[in-house]
């Protein structure tokens, strides 16, 4: 068969967005590609399944794993064909067909001849590739002709973020010999990555035809109210000793490494302390090793010699204080390198110290950021007890409604007993060990399920109704065994051929209710799984992945033909360490995934939409009392389900288009005081000025005056007084002012300055021709909070275009790393030893031409400025002593921000 039969048709209506890319796709197409960007559950399966037909050629549907590969054929079967399946679609990339279903690791394996095998381990399902041998040719070859002899003319690329992996080369081949129609869908475009890695994307899935955000499709209900809680834990007693135990370790250790009067007599007597001029080179390469003992040194009372200070190229520099980082580094630096062999026999002492501590992985020390303790927060069994109460509460909330799916990394089968009874210790987080806490405090006889790639359990209630589906799937063989210790459960181990069956089988059962809290593993269930009928999700994973997060929040957002009044709580676990100041890893990592997370805030009376863990409103948990008030916060918050709906409603009328900006936090932490202290200051130093000004130009007539009342003989003297007494405090006055003239300035309007930089990279984009948006319909907009926050984004052109603004700027304006050339602010009012330097970055500093367009703009829209070339001798000195600055100050983090505008 070369097209479709004439009756095949989508059984339901059209969403809004869904029906306006089909109306436009014979226009999308005139390139060959059809590029969608939309978030989970916008229905880009579909869309991808009709454009298909339209098109009406033989296609090679490539997808990233082997359930999402089996998602397409049953979603075609069921939306398209009433469950039919005709012998014209295949999954066996050997066989091509009408239709052809395979994965991106399968092409690859196939082009590079080598076997794909589908293997479930402890963390998770993987699709694995093993050599077979190396020729690789014959194999590229081979499926060409396959393809073209099937008449395949057509590529549906699944969430084509994968695409950033080596499997693009293949593609690349198949793509230049088919020449075929691209139809390229994804949640997440890689917008991270460097502009070759977005080259190669681009050139593979064309432009970007069609983006959506959450808000739009909230806007037009494709996606159902939802929000993001938190629960927090405290590590368990065992867990909270172990951790003590391992701080207390490092910071005696600490405490005695710091003192070290060795490490001190090395340093003091080493040349490289002793005559820096001469060792120019090794520092310039070594900053941070120079760094620590400098440091270190400090630390130890010893006076820093001038010389160190022209380095690194500061007179008043300021050395920070020796800290866990620091003596890292200077430890590493001791122990490793060529420089201290005169300490060979102790250095291999304090390197047996480290090992036996547990502070050296892989000849690196680390006891900061301590691996140990940090596995013990990301898997603390407190966890166990928080899922209970969460699902317990929401069972409070919905009841025989209740669809919670509980997604986690590990299985831990040896959870599972053969006996009469499982008295197991659950002392590890995993399916089967969340399985047995559900079930042994189970007295709501909530209906539980498991379903991984090796282990499935479900409750026997829902047996019946499964095993007539396996008949009707045509399925044999399978193994049921009721648990021994527990006769209200089937425990079944799947075969190969029924394995990818049987994950669609159980989720139909769990979205009826036979089964209403289903634990899974994250890469079986995190990633193109389909059940809409979910209303809560438990996030116990511990990944932070932009990507992977996304996906498996995405599970929970989709609306429901069967409940048009579905609301969704998406719940985030997070283990506290009291001890750190942010919070631990635990929470580090929560917050990093909320930064790719767009949902309602607290913040504020009225809602709003925004990213950022911080517009849930959670302050910094440190006590008990805290911890309990904010797990008291979610839970009110799971309660009202009712008012999410309205939340929403309300915090739309804002607008439902995203934008991405930059957020510079100011450098001081109280803004408004500081503005006004200088603004004092300043009418002060004015006051000052007038008064010496009225003594200058007033000495003639006061000395007119005294000498018409005679009561001076020598008046000269004293106008000369006046003279010079005047002109003394104008100076004096004059410098005050003009200081704190200048730093009111600065804090009134710090935006303006990024609008100007912003300006500066907009403009070198377009001659780049990475924006390509014309500049009419492009917008710079900035503002300043009242604390003295400074924001900047681009209103206009594509998402590509806007994210890669952002990244762009943030690089022009971030402390110094490694440019090819630097841009030197030539204010007039700066003193030399004041000069401002800015990266120019890395796009445009690739060749002289683009950096010298970057310059210009740069002196027309921010000052007169010089352009420094770094890979001479002289730059190469200056950069390096701009990265040492930026190594030893401080510098707050710069933020990108999501909010709506209208």
């Amino acid at each position: 068969m070369k097209s479709f039969p004439e009756n095949i048709h989508f059984k339901y209506p059209w969403r809004n967005y869904q029906e306006k890319v089909l109306n436009e796709l014979d226009f999308h197409l005139e390139d060959n590609h059809l590029h969608i960007v939309a978030p989970p559950g916008s229905g880009k399966t579909v869309l991808g399944l009709e454009v298909m037909l339209r098109i009406n050629l033989p296609t090679l549907i490539i997808a990233p794993t082997i359930a999402i590969k089996n998602q397409w054929k049953q979603r075609f079967c069921e939306l398209f064909l009433d469950n039919n399946f005709p012998d014209w679609i295949s999954t066996d990339i050997n066989k091509p067909q009408l239709i052809t279903i395979s994965t991106y690791q399968g092409i690859h394996a196939f082009c590079n001849d080598t076997i794909e095998i589908e293997e479930e381990s402890e963390e998770e399902s993987n699709i694995l590739v093993k050599n077979k041998s190396k020729n690789s040719l014959k194999s590229t070859e081979t499926l060409i002709k396959l393809l073209k002899k099937a008449g395949i003319k057509v590529f549906i690329l699944d969430e084509a973020h994968h695409l950033k992996n080596a499997w693009w080369k293949s593609l690349f081949e198949l793509k230049y010999e088919i020449n075929p129609k691209i139809v390229a869908l994804t949640a997440t475009p890689p917008f991270d990555v460097s502009p070759n890695e977005w080259k190669r994307y681009i050139d593979l899935n064309g432009a970007v035809d069609t983006e959506i955000s959450v808000p739009e499709l909230m806007k037009e209900k494709d996606l159902c109210p939802h929000q993001d809680l938190v629960f927090f834990t405290f590590p368990s007693e065992v867990e909270k000793k172990e951790i003590e135990n391992i701080q207390t370790k490092s910071l005696k250790f600490f405490n005695q490494i710091s003192n070290d009067q060795l490490i001190l007599i090395a340093l003091q007597n080493h040349d490289i302390y002793i005559n820096p001029e001469n060792h120019l080179d090794w520092i310039y390469e070594n900053i941070s090793s120079y760094s620590s003992g400098l440091v270190f040194l400090n630390h130890h009372k010893i006076k820093i010699d001038k010389k160190h200070f022209e380095i690194i190229g500061d007179q008043d520099f300021y050395i920070p204080e020796l800290n866990f980082f620091w003596l890292e580094e200077l430890l590493d630096f001791f122990i490793y390198s060529d420089y201290f062999k005169n300490f060979e026999e102790y250095r291999i002492e304090l390197e047996s110290k480290l090992k036996r501590n547990g502070f050296l992985d892989k000849k690196y020390v680390n006891f900061s950021v301590n691996e140990n303790i940090n596995k013990t927060l990301s898997t603390s069994i407190s966890k166990l007890q928080a899922i209970k109460e969460i699902v317990d509460l929401e069972f409070k909330n919905l009841k025989k409604d209740l669809r919670l799916v509980i997604l986690t990394d590990y299985i831990r089968k040896e959870y599972l007993s053969q006996e009469a009874e499982n008295n197991f210790t659950l002392d590890k987080i995993g399916v089967v060990s969340i399985f047995e806490k559900l079930r042994r405090d189970n007295s709501q006889n909530l209906k539980i399920g498991v379903l991984s790639g090796s282990i499935v359990i479900i409750p026997n209630s829902a047996l019946e109704n499964l095993k007539k589906q396996l008949i009707d799937f045509k399925i044999e063989n399978l193994n049921f065994q009721e648990l021994s210790y527990d006769k209200e459960y089937c425990i079944i181990y799947p075969n190969e051929a029924a394995k990818n069956n049987l994950v669609h089988l159980i989720t139909e059962i769990f979205q009826k209710g036979e089964i209403q809290v289903l634990i899974g593993t994250k890469s079986l269930l995190g990633e193109g799984w389909d059940a809409p009928e979910i209303n809560s999700l438990i996030l116990s994973s511990f990944i932070s992945s932009f990507v992977l997060s996304n996906q498996m929040r995405g599970r929970a957002i989709r609306i429901s033909k069967n409940n048009l009044d579905k609301t969704s709580n998406i719940w985030h676990l997070a283990c506290v360490d009291t001890q750190n100041e942010s919070g631990g890893y635990d929470v580090e990592i929560l917050k990093k995934r909320f930064k790719t997370f767009v949902g309602l805030s607290n913040n504020q009376e009225l809602p709003s939409i925004q990213n950022r863990f911080e517009r849930l409103n959670i302050t910094d948990i440190r006590t008990k009392e805290d911890l309990e008030s904010a797990n008291a916060q979610s839970a009110n918050l799971a309660s009202n389900r009712s008012n999410l709906a309205k939340s929403w409603e309300k915090a739309l009328e804002k607008g439902n288009v995203l934008i991405e900006e930059i957020q510079v936090p100011f450098d001081e932490k109280n803004y408004q005081e500081v503005k006004l202290k200088y603004l004092q200051k300043t009418l002060g130093n004015l006051s000052g000025i007038l008064i010496s000004t009225i003594l200058i130009f007033s000495s003639d007539f006061l000395g007119g005056i005294l000498k018409g009342l005679g009561k001076f003989q020598s008046i000269e003297g004293l106008e000369i007084y006046f003279l010079l007494f005047g002109s003394a405090l104008f100076i004096t006055y004059g410098g005050f002012t003009y200081r704190t003239l200048k730093q009111y300035l600065k804090y009134k309007n710090i935006s303006k300055n990024l609008l100007k930089i912003g300006r500066t990279v907009m403009m070198s984009l377009m001659n780049e021709k990475i924006i390509k948006t014309p500049a009419s319909q492009l917008k710079l907009i900035g503002n300043q909070s009242s604390s003295g926050d400074s924001s900047c984004y681009l209103d206009g052109g594509t998402n590509y275009e806007k994210s890669i603004f952002i990244q762009t700027l943030q690089e022009a304006i971030s402390p110094i790393d490694n440019p090819r050339y630097l841009i030197l602010q030539n204010d007039f009012y700066k003193f030399p030893k004041n000069k401002s330097y800015f990266a120019v970055p890395e796009i445009f500093g690739r060749n002289k031409k683009s950096a010298i367009f970057y310059e210009n703009q740069w002196n027309q829209n921010v000052g007169n400025s010089s352009l420094i070339f770094t890979r001479t001798l002289e730059g190469r000195n200056l950069l390096l002593k701009l990265r040492l600055q930026s190594m030893l100050k401080k510098n707050k983090h710069i933020e990108h921000i999501n909010k709506l505008i209208k």
